[in-house]
């Protein structure tokens, strides 16, 4: 493989503890360039809405990620969100930009040299200009989303014309500053072959597709009789995305299929589950809230649901819920960026009527979305397999450390 690499990574959350879709790609991500010998560095934001005590960081995992936390408040602050609209700046991005964290940046990059410097998510590409000043390596956007387009189709389906118009405007201006900023990139790793049609747009950088990957040997399937028939939904419910979903799912398919399965329940799981959720009285639904152990709960269950109808890039919990060997209902939109084969490894439902449909076919027969989800793991290993993943992306690394001595 590669000469051993000093990598930086610059996060928009912390990697640790991964409990959701941001923070457990990044890891994954982080761990696999670890565990193929290279060395790594993390600076990351801890902030308000992904808070923890860094002091509860495994002692084994600061000394092999070398990792550093900067407090930044992201709460939003309402003269500032509406003072924005004045102006053409991303109120998105603007949140992320902290002297704090442009400090310690300066002293890591003055002390460390690295050749590769790898930014997770646009939001923190405000310090490109700090690590041109004091490094020479290599910069890498790893692209989490469109960002934009999320945003987009937020606003699309929001029927306050209020609201409406304000997140049209954060989705207009963020779209302005994500065409922009592309260019100083020096390569861009984005999670879905989709996403990187967008991405390729900019032909003076190096594009990659590297899907989100699992370890497999770490994933155990567990489907045997003690598993629940029954639906589940998990992911942070402080993403719009999933409220959208949820809300959308219990109130247009949740009723018919508790009139015809009256046995059958719906159990959601994940972080911030927002208030009318947590008061939410229907029937045979079971909200759960955050759960300390994802992989248990989702093999506790043998039906996933993924009612998505924006975002962008790949949905994190739809691969491990594949990779754990179940059936999952999703729309097209929340199955983008994953090579599937409707009715073989995955369930494609778009409106209610086969919503409806793809959950009475898997819970009538039970069989058949055992089989489904089996195929579904099968994909995962065929596509989604992180060892693989990573020697493609440090390939990419080098390529790039060679483009830039080149043009040195």
């Amino acid at each position: 493989m590669a000469s051993k690499l000093n990598v930086l990574f610059i996060c928009n959350k912390s990697p640790w503890p991964p409990r959701e879709g941001g923070p457990i790609a990044m890891n994954n991500i982080i761990e696999g360039v670890i565990n193929k010998g290279h060395t790594v560095k993390v600076l990351a934001i801890n902030t308000n809405k992904y808070n923890f005590d860094p002091k509860d960081i495994p002692p084994e995992y600061k000394k092999k990620t070398n990792i550093e936390l900067i407090y930044v408040d992201l709460s939003i602050k309402p003269i500032c969100a509406f003072f924005n609209l004045f102006t053409n700046k991303s109120y998105h991005v603007q949140r992320f930009i902290s002297k704090s964290f442009e400090n310690k940046l300066t002293e890591i990059l003055k002390e460390t040299d690295f050749d590769i410097v790898q930014i997770e998510t646009l939001f923190m590409s405000p310090y490109i200009d700090t690590i041109r000043k004091y490094s020479s390596a290599s910069i890498v956007l790893r692209a989490h989303n469109i960002e934009h387009l999320i945003w987009k189709r937020v606003a699309s389906i929001t029927k306050n014309p209020l609201k409406k118009l304000y997140l049209t405007h954060l989705a207009r201006t963020l779209e302005k500053y994500e065409k922009q900023i592309l260019s100083f990139y020096d390569g861009i790793v984005p999670i879905s072959s989709k996403d990187a049609l967008f991405f390729e747009k900019e032909r003076d950088v190096k594009v990659i597709t590297i899907s989100f990957g699992v370890d497999l040997s770490k994933i155990k399937a567990d489907n045997q009789n003690k598993t629940e028939h029954a639906l589940f939904h998990i992911g942070a419910m402080n993403w719009i995305p999933n409220q959208e979903g949820i809300k959308w799912f219990l109130e247009n398919v949740w009723p018919a299929v508790n009139t015809e399965f009256k046995d059958l329940k719906l159990y959601l799981a994940g972080r911030e589950m927002p208030k009318w959720l947590t008061e939410l009285k229907l029937d045979n639904v079971i909200v759960v809230g955050e759960v300390p152990d994802a992989y248990s709960f989702i093999n506790s269950k043998s039906i996933s649901i993924a009612p998505l109808f924006s975002g962008s890039g790949i949905r994190i919990k739809i691969i491990e819920s594949m990779a754990l060997a179940k059936a999952v209902i999703s729309t097209t939109i929340g199955a983008e960026g994953i090579n599937y084969t409707h009715g073989e490894n995955i369930m494609i439902a778009d409106d209610a009527g086969s919503y409806i449909d793809a959950i009475r076919s898997l819970y009538q027969n039970r069989k058949n979305a055992a089989s489904i989800g089996l195929k579904a793991r099968q994909l995962i290993y065929d596509h989604h397999n992180n060892p693989e993943l990573i020697d493609k992306l440090i390939l990419f690394y080098m390529e790039l450390i060679k483009k830039t001595k080149t043009h040195n």
